[in-house]
Order: C-alpha cells, then structure tokens, then sequence
C-alpha cells in the first residue's frame, strides 16, 4: 500500500486541539507518522499566520466573510505544513553523517527490526570508501517522511447558517474540515474519523476523488476510522464500502485508558476486542471488499486492494507491551500519545503545563464530565483551565462565554443550540435541578457535575498559542489538558530520541511500579462499574440486564486475560496478582449490588 511507508512502528495520534496542531512539522522528516486536528479553524488561522511570518513570507487572512472560509484555511494550512516538511526532508538527505546530525538521528531512531536500520547499520562498518559511499548514496533516496494525517471529531459538525439563517448546503463543522482536507496538497495521508458515525460526513467523501484508489489500489488520501470494537468497524466499514468508500485502516482505542474523550465500551477489555480482529480480519477484508467492489463496478477496475490495516492505541507504555500488541495480536502499528505530551521535540505543551504533567499522579487524571458533548473526558486536574472555571464559580457565574462555539449542541431550554459550558447554559440548568423535586443531596451532585464543564475549544487551544506568543482568546488564557491515564507513569521531559528508543526497547524511562496496560483498563472499568452501581435502578429490568451484561463481560475478560498468563503470552506473576485482585473487586461489587 502506497500510503503505508513509513519505516517505523507507531505513530503519534491527535491529542487535544492543539497539542498535535503542527507535529508533522516536529516529526515527520525522521519518518514518523503523526495527526493534526482540523476542527478548530480559528486555531488553523493563526497557526497559517505564525508560520507565514516565521518563513518571512506576506500573510493573507482568510476572513469569515469569504465563502467556504473553513476549508480555505484549512487547506492552505495543510499546503504550508506539507511544504515544511518537504523542507526539511531535503535538509536530512543532504546533512552530514555525523554523530548529531539529522540524518544520523533519522536512522539510529528507526527499529532494529527495520531493513533500513540494518543497512544503515552496515554502513557504519563499511571500510571500503566506494562501498560505503555508494551505500550512502542509497541511504540518503531512502529517507521518506512519515505521513501528515489530519484528525475530524465527527460530533463537532454544527451548521453554519448564511444570511437569510438558512442552513448553508455543505457548510457545517465537519463537511467543510473534509473539503479543507480533501483540496489540500497532501499525499501518501490519511484521514482519521474519531467518535462514531456521521451519516451525512460519510456521504460526501463521495463527492471528492482525491479519496478514490488508482487501478492498483494506492490512495492519495486513505481513509482511517477509529472504532471501539470489532462490531463498530464493520458496520462503520460496511456503511462505507456500499457507497463506494474504502477505509484502509481501522484505529482500535482502548474504551477508558486513553487520552482526551473516552468512549466506554459495555465492559468490553481490549484484549478480547483484539483477539475478535484478529480472528476475524481476514473475514472483514473479505466482505468489505466484496461491497466495495459492487459499489464502483460501474465506474473503474480496481485489480487489487490494499489489505486492512488494524492499528491499536490507548494506555501502551512498555517496549514488552508495544511487542504483545504487533507479535501475538497482529496489530500492523501502535499509537503513542500521551507520553508524547513529556516531549517538547514532539508536541506543543506550555512550560506551566508541562511540569503540572510531569508531577501528575494516578489521582490527577480524571474521568470527568469536564466535556460538553456529555461523553467522558479524561483530564488532567490542576490544570490552569479548572482554576478559571472555579472562579467564575466563586464570583456566582459558572461557565463562561462561548467564542468558538464548536460544542453548541444543547437544546433543552433554547431553540438554537448552545453549549454546556456556557454562561447561560449553566444559568438554565441550575435553576431547573434548584426547582427540581431532587433531595438536597441529589441536588448538590447535580449541580457539582454541571460545573465540571468546561470550554474546551479554547482550554485546548492556549498551550500553542503560549508557546508561540500570540493571543487565542483575549481574556481566556487558561489550558486544559486531557492526557490519558498512563501519562501517570511517566515523569520526565523526553527527547525524540529518548521515546522512540523507549518505545523499541533500547532504554526504559519508566521508574517504579507501572500495571500493565490491559491491568490499567480493567482497574479503570471497575472504577466505572462502580459509578454504574450507584446510578442503576435495579428495580428496572432493563437497566439490571444492562449492570449484569457489563459484570459478565468484564469476567469473560479476566478469564481471557488468565489464559494468556497460562499459555505465556504474558509471563510476568504481578499480571495474575492484579488481575486476581481485580476479580475479586468485581465480586465484592456484584455482591453489594444483589444486596441492594
């Protein structure tokens, strides 16, 4: 597959708004694939002017007024950040090879494994000067970039109304991030659909060839979907496919034990999960093939299709654990995210952000209700986004404005949607849940979760903006970070270096005891589970079925998980030790569920 070329084993997903905004321009000229959010078009304004001006080159706003304004700044911004890159691919093929520079650096991070490590390895052997300088020669037409991908949250797509307040054909959030996208200059890319179906997104890829294969089946743009489970890609994958719509890759996340929004499978572990696509990846290929096919017949021969890729992501943070997931699961790559938030080389995080991450523990990092879409959030607490939002509280105004209003998706007092996190939202909703026959308590509990959201359209803007020395927001300043879980186990500032060389098992930046990933979630579903028994009326029928379908799942992938330790797969004796504890944590659960 054309699009498949970079010479390493990960790559960096989005995380956040900003945190991942210009990556590719960090990364990718060592060959690392790397994701850019492209929602926030504001943030992709000033990104385009920071980088006209850092290049002496004449910035050109892109004014709302202009038609289709959001896709304009979106693919010029995707043009520059490609030519970035260009550049400085040029600038490691023509560096010197010596012990600091970027083209050494290109090759001594690259696996072991890898056939371009080995030849390069060689090289350094070599005596011979011909030899070697014709075998430096192959080396520096060797180096390729790793791929510029872009990231849509499929639930960011509001509609963006013209002047008579009709809806403009084709001009919501995400339809028009997906023109950006789709104009851009960009090859050998992939997109990523993050948090689920969205019909009419889906449709209108169709409207675009750049997302068409050539007869040989290699794609300019690839198309990725990041799913939960085996069920979620086939529907998703099959949905696409009968409109002639090929997705290349899909992009497993842990339910709880990842960065920013988490979606809570039905206590599904991602073991399991992973077994299912492994077991049944040859069966999905050949059926979304098959409906891919029919769907284009009419149109143009396609002699072969790349294979599926399955790539998995969410809580890895060991070489061990990296090499599980690609040597038994199958998996053709792994994402690393937010260890990636400790590695200034890498990703945009503030200097007062950075050292609150880096001092962060396992209590730090939160599933919150901090999001307005109503979907778990895991978040960073001490942030200084939470200490803005508990002021407003203190001076008897929750919420805040509402500048960007990406998240407005609430219409439950007004007729146009607003967001959760805004002033007059939070005013709304106080004043039902304070008339409400709730008790005292209930009340209170009601209220404290409705103070917990917060805006993060410019939370997670300002670290850039910071870093970067230039104004988002007047008055909004504060950032919000939404690391998952596993940041709790690293403690320093890395270098590229130093995390790659982690991530392959050259060097362990870890200290102390860390559970192992598949551990980390199941802890982080009990926690859950527990929430769950709290809030389930087991007088319901429908809602017991609910508690003891997520019980049993949760058992079934213990069992899994136990078998693994017995057959080897996982070898080390502190895996069973947690995960036996983690079993009878579930039992002491269940118990005082019956007992209630």
């Amino acid at each position: 597959m054309k699009n498949a070329i970079s010479p390493h084993q990960f790559h960096i997903p989005v995380m956040g708004i900003a945190y991942t905004i210009d990556t590719p321009v960090k990364v990718a000229h060592f060959g690392i694939n790397s994701s850019i959010s492209i929602i926030e078009d504001h943030l992709i304004e000033k990104m385009r002017e920071y980088y006209y001006k850092l290049n002496n080159e004449t910035f050109q706003p892109i004014t709302k007024k202009e038609p289709n304004f959001r896709a304009k700044r979106i693919t010029d911004y995707l043009n520059l950040i490609s030519e970035e890159v260009k550049k400085k691919v040029e600038e490691v093929k023509t560096a010197a090879f010596s012990g600091t520079s970027e083209i050494t650096k290109y090759f001594e991070m690259l696996p072991e494994v890898s056939e371009l490590k080995q030849k390069y390895l060689k090289f350094l052997q070599l005596n011979d000067s011909s030899e070697k300088e014709n075998l430096e020669s192959e080396l520096r037409e060797e180096v390729k970039p790793g791929a510029i991908e872009v990231n849509i949250m499929t639930k960011i797509d509001n509609d963006q109304l013209d002047e008579n307040k009709e809806p403009i054909e084709n001009g919501s959030d995400a339809l028009q991030a997906l023109k950006g996208y789709a104009e851009s200059d960009l090859e050998n890319s992939t997109l990523v659909f993050s948090a689920g179906m969205n019909p009419r997104l889906f449709n209108y890829l169709s409207s675009f060839k750049t997302f068409s294969p050539d007869k040989n089946g290699n794609f300019q743009k690839a198309i990725a979907i990041k799913v939960s489970d085996y069920r979620s890609a086939l529907i998703q994958g099959k949905y696409l496919a009968k409109r002639g719509i090929w997705v290349s890759e899909f992009r497993i996340e842990s339910g709880l034990n990842c960065g920013g929004h988490a979606f809570a499978t039905d206590g599904y572990l991602l073991g399991p999960i992973m077994e299912e696509f492994k077991q049944k990846k040859h069966e999905l290929q050949s059926e979304l093939s098959s409906l891919y096919r029919s769907a284009v017949a009419e149109e143009t021969e396609i002699l072969a299709l790349p294979e599926i890729k399955i790539t998995v992501q969410g809580g890895i943070g060991t070489f061990e654990e990296d090499t599980l997931l690609k040597d038994y699961f199958q998996a053709d790559a792994t994402g690393w995210g937010s260890p990636f938030l400790l590695c200034p080389e890498a990703t945009n995080v503030d200097k007062e952000t950075l050292e609150k991450l880096q001092k962060s523990k396992e209590k730090d990092i939160i599933l919150s209700h901090s999001s307005p879409l109503g979907v778990r959030f895991n978040y960073l607490k001490g942030a200084s986004g939470e200490e803005f939002r508990r002021k407003n509280l203190l001076r008897n105004k929750p919420g805040s404005s509402c500048p960007e209003k990406l998240l407005e998706s609430n219409t439950e007092f007004t007729e146009k949607p607003i967001c959760t996190a805004s002033h007059k939202y939070q005013k709304l909703k106080l004043k039902q849940i304070q008339h409400s026959d709730l008790s005292n308590e209930e009340k209170a509990k009601e209220a404290e979760k409705l103070f917990q959201k917060e805006c993060l359209c410019t939370g997670l803007c300002n670290s850039v903006a910071k870093n970067y020395n230039f104004s988002f927001v007047k008055k909004m300043d504060f950032v919000t970070v939404c690391p998952g879980p596993n940041l709790a186990y690293f403690d320093g500032e890395y270098s590229l270096q130093e995390l790659t060389d982690h991530i392959y098992g050259r060097k362990n930046v870890l200290d102390g005891y860390r559970p192992h990933m598949f551990i980390k979630e199941l802890q982080l579903y009990i926690d859950y589970l527990k929430e769950l028994k709290e809030s389930t009326d087991f007088s319901n029928k429908r809602e017991a079925k609910k508690f003891t379908r997520f019980t049993q799942n949760l058992e079934e992938g213990i069992n899994y998980y136990k078998n693994l330790f017995c057959g080897r797969i996982i070898k080390e004796e502190q895996f069973l030790t947690d995960l036996l504890v983690c079993e009878s944590q579930i039992l002491e659960i269940t118990h005082q569920a019956e007992v209630a």
